[in-house]
């Protein structure tokens, strides 16, 4: 039997992949490899787990919403990941599909008319 602490944290992490997704593609408007990406992330309030944030981009890049090229930064070399045009049109297509699913909220909670 799931207790109810246990569901929470499933709808939880329900919620959160689909909005990582979306915050990834918002951070890649500029160029970040993966710890510059994840430590950016943090700083804005949102905490990526390592095993959660590579497979997502690695996943992403194969969908042509990410590309990535090897670069040398900080002496080190470090896989760098930009926003594709195709991540470019998805990333403004779920940040509308965001907009109008957040009023809708506010209307079903009757914050607005």
């Amino acid at each position: 039997m799931t207790t109810e602490s246990e569901r929470q944290t499933k709808l939880t992490m329900e919620l959160r992949r689909g909005v990582l997704v979306m915050a990834v593609l918002e951070a890649l408007a500029a160029p970040h490899y993966g710890y510059s990406l994840r430590r950016f992330l943090g700083e804005k309030g949102l905490e990526v787990d390592e095993g959660t944030l590579y497979p997502l981009l690695r996943r992403l890049e194969a969908q042509g919403l990410l590309s990535s090229v090897w670069e040398l930064q900080e002496g080190r070399k470090r896989r760098v990941y930009r926003r594709s045009g195709a991540g470019d049109a998805a990333h403004q297509s779920m940040l509308e599909e965001w907009q109008l699913l957040n009023q809708a909220l506010h209307r079903i909670a009757g914050n607005t008319p």
